[in-house]
Protein backbone atom coordinates (compact mmCIF):
# COMPACT_ATOMS: atom_id res chain seq x y z
CA UNK A 1 0.00 0.00 0.00
CA UNK A 2 2.80 2.40 0.68
CA UNK A 3 4.11 1.88 -2.82
CA UNK A 4 0.77 3.01 -4.29
CA UNK A 5 0.87 6.28 -2.37
CA UNK A 6 4.40 6.95 -3.55
CA UNK A 7 3.36 6.39 -7.18
CA UNK A 8 0.45 8.85 -6.89
CA UNK A 9 2.54 11.75 -5.59
CA UNK A 10 4.82 12.09 -8.67
CA UNK A 11 1.78 12.12 -10.95
CA UNK A 12 0.28 15.02 -9.03
CA UNK A 13 3.57 16.96 -9.32
CA UNK A 14 3.63 16.39 -13.09
CA UNK A 15 0.11 17.75 -13.42
CA UNK A 16 0.95 20.93 -11.55
CA UNK A 17 4.09 21.45 -13.62
CA UNK A 18 2.14 21.21 -16.89
CA UNK A 19 -0.14 24.12 -15.96
CA UNK A 20 1.26 27.41 -17.24
CA UNK A 21 -0.16 30.82 -16.45
CA UNK A 22 -2.09 32.00 -19.51
CA UNK A 23 -1.50 35.68 -18.72
CA UNK A 24 2.25 35.17 -18.92
CA UNK A 25 1.91 33.59 -22.35
CA UNK A 26 -0.30 36.38 -23.66
CA UNK A 27 2.09 39.05 -22.39
CA UNK A 28 4.55 37.99 -25.11
CA UNK A 29 2.11 38.82 -27.92
CA UNK A 30 2.18 42.54 -28.80
CA UNK A 31 -1.11 44.45 -29.02
CA UNK A 32 -2.55 45.01 -32.52
CA UNK A 33 -1.99 48.77 -32.39
CA UNK A 34 1.77 48.26 -32.03
CA UNK A 35 1.95 45.76 -34.90
CA UNK A 36 -0.10 47.93 -37.26
CA UNK A 37 1.78 51.14 -36.46
CA UNK A 38 5.04 49.59 -37.70
CA UNK A 39 3.44 48.83 -41.06
CA UNK A 40 2.20 52.41 -41.43
CA UNK A 41 5.64 53.90 -40.91
CA UNK A 42 6.94 52.36 -44.11
CA UNK A 43 10.43 51.33 -45.02
CA UNK A 44 13.20 53.57 -43.74
CA UNK A 45 15.94 52.17 -45.97
CA UNK A 46 16.38 49.62 -48.71
CA UNK A 47 19.25 47.70 -50.27
CA UNK A 48 19.37 48.18 -54.02
CA UNK A 49 21.84 48.23 -56.93
CA UNK A 50 23.78 51.32 -57.97
CA UNK A 51 24.20 51.91 -61.72
CA UNK A 52 26.29 54.44 -63.63
CA UNK A 53 24.61 57.07 -65.79
CA UNK A 54 26.61 59.75 -67.63
CA UNK A 55 23.52 61.91 -68.27
CA UNK A 56 23.05 62.81 -64.59
CA UNK A 57 24.88 65.58 -62.74
CA UNK A 58 27.04 64.71 -59.72
CA UNK A 59 24.46 66.05 -57.26
CA UNK A 60 21.52 64.01 -58.57
CA UNK A 61 20.27 60.42 -58.38
CA UNK A 62 17.50 58.90 -60.46
CA UNK A 63 15.04 56.40 -58.93
CA UNK A 64 11.64 54.91 -59.82
CA UNK A 65 8.44 56.50 -58.52
CA UNK A 66 7.48 53.24 -56.78
CA UNK A 67 10.74 53.25 -54.79
CA UNK A 68 10.28 56.95 -53.99
CA UNK A 69 6.77 56.27 -52.66
CA UNK A 70 7.94 53.24 -50.67
CA UNK A 71 10.71 55.22 -48.96
CA UNK A 72 8.67 58.41 -48.65
CA UNK A 73 11.25 60.47 -50.53
CA UNK A 74 10.63 64.20 -50.60
CA UNK A 75 13.76 65.82 -51.99
CA UNK A 76 17.05 64.17 -50.93
CA UNK A 77 18.33 60.62 -50.39
CA UNK A 78 21.50 59.23 -48.89
CA UNK A 79 23.25 56.39 -50.70
CA UNK A 80 25.65 54.32 -48.62
CA UNK A 81 28.00 51.82 -50.27
CA UNK A 82 29.56 49.11 -48.11
CA UNK A 83 28.82 51.21 -45.02
CA UNK A 84 31.93 53.32 -45.69
CA UNK A 85 31.12 55.70 -48.52
CA UNK A 86 28.08 57.94 -48.15
CA UNK A 87 26.65 60.31 -50.70
CA UNK A 88 23.75 62.75 -50.58
CA UNK A 89 21.80 63.27 -53.79
CA UNK A 90 18.86 65.32 -54.98
CA UNK A 91 16.20 62.91 -56.25
CA UNK A 92 15.03 62.76 -59.85
CA UNK A 93 12.01 60.51 -60.27
CA UNK A 94 11.98 58.64 -63.57
CA UNK A 95 9.03 56.54 -64.77
CA UNK A 96 11.36 54.32 -66.82
CA UNK A 97 13.78 53.51 -63.98
CA UNK A 98 13.65 49.94 -62.66
CA UNK A 99 12.38 49.45 -59.10
CA UNK A 100 15.53 48.21 -57.34
CA UNK A 101 18.13 50.48 -58.96
CA UNK A 102 19.49 53.96 -58.36
CA UNK A 103 21.26 55.78 -61.19
CA UNK A 104 24.14 58.09 -60.28
CA UNK A 105 26.94 59.94 -62.07
CA UNK A 106 29.65 57.54 -63.28
CA UNK A 107 32.58 59.96 -62.87
CA UNK A 108 31.75 60.64 -59.23
CA UNK A 109 31.54 56.93 -58.46
CA UNK A 110 34.79 56.10 -60.29
CA UNK A 111 36.64 58.84 -58.38
CA UNK A 112 35.45 57.27 -55.12
CA UNK A 113 36.29 53.71 -56.16
CA UNK A 114 32.74 52.39 -56.46
CA UNK A 115 32.03 49.87 -59.20
CA UNK A 116 29.02 49.79 -61.46
CA UNK A 117 26.20 47.50 -60.27
CA UNK A 118 27.36 47.68 -56.61
CA UNK A 119 24.93 46.90 -53.80
CA UNK A 120 24.10 50.00 -51.77
CA UNK A 121 21.65 51.16 -49.13
CA UNK A 122 19.36 54.05 -49.91
CA UNK A 123 17.57 56.05 -47.22
CA UNK A 124 15.66 59.32 -46.93
CA UNK A 125 17.53 62.35 -45.57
Amino acid sequence: MNSEKVDEEPQEEERTQEKVDLKKLLAVIPPPSEVLSKKRQGVREKRIRLLYDNNISEEEARISPILARELGVKEYVEVSVAGKKRFRFKVLIDENAPLDYVYVNSELMKRNGIANNSICTIRVV
